[in-house]
């Protein structure tokens, strides 16, 4: 099993794009969290974020950084972030090999 988090290429390039146009520098990464809640019972929550906390676990590709806390990680072991930005697009993509039920959405999923 994959212990890591990923990020594609095209998640990569779409998170560049919003911190600059959110006016934040280098030093944010991304942050995801899992909480209780959703039509699944369990959500993603992605901010940008500059400190980082107790238990944290990072992750570098694609020139990004992902930092998820200890108890979300659980829930993303081998997760890749992805983003898919044409005409029927979704937006970002949680392709979460740990989900085994997920909204239609793809915003909550159930382990």
């Amino acid at each position: 099993m994959i212990s890591m988090i990923q990020i594609s290429e095209g998640a990569s390039h779409k998170l560049k794009t919003l911190r600059t146009e959110e006016g934040r520098d280098a030093s944010y990464f991304l942050r995801v969290e899992v909480k209780k809640g959703g039509c699944s019972g369990l959500s993603y929550k992605m901010e940008f974020d500059n400190s980082s906390r107790d238990g944290d676990k990072t992750f570098e590709m694609n020139g990004e950084k992902i930092v998820v806390d200890s108890q979300s990680f659980l829930y993303l072991i081998g997760m890749t972030l992805e983003y898919s930005g044409g005409l029927n697009g979704k937006g970002f993509v949680f392709n979460n090999p740990n989900a085994t039920k997920s909204c239609g959405c793809g915003a909550s999923f159930n382990v």
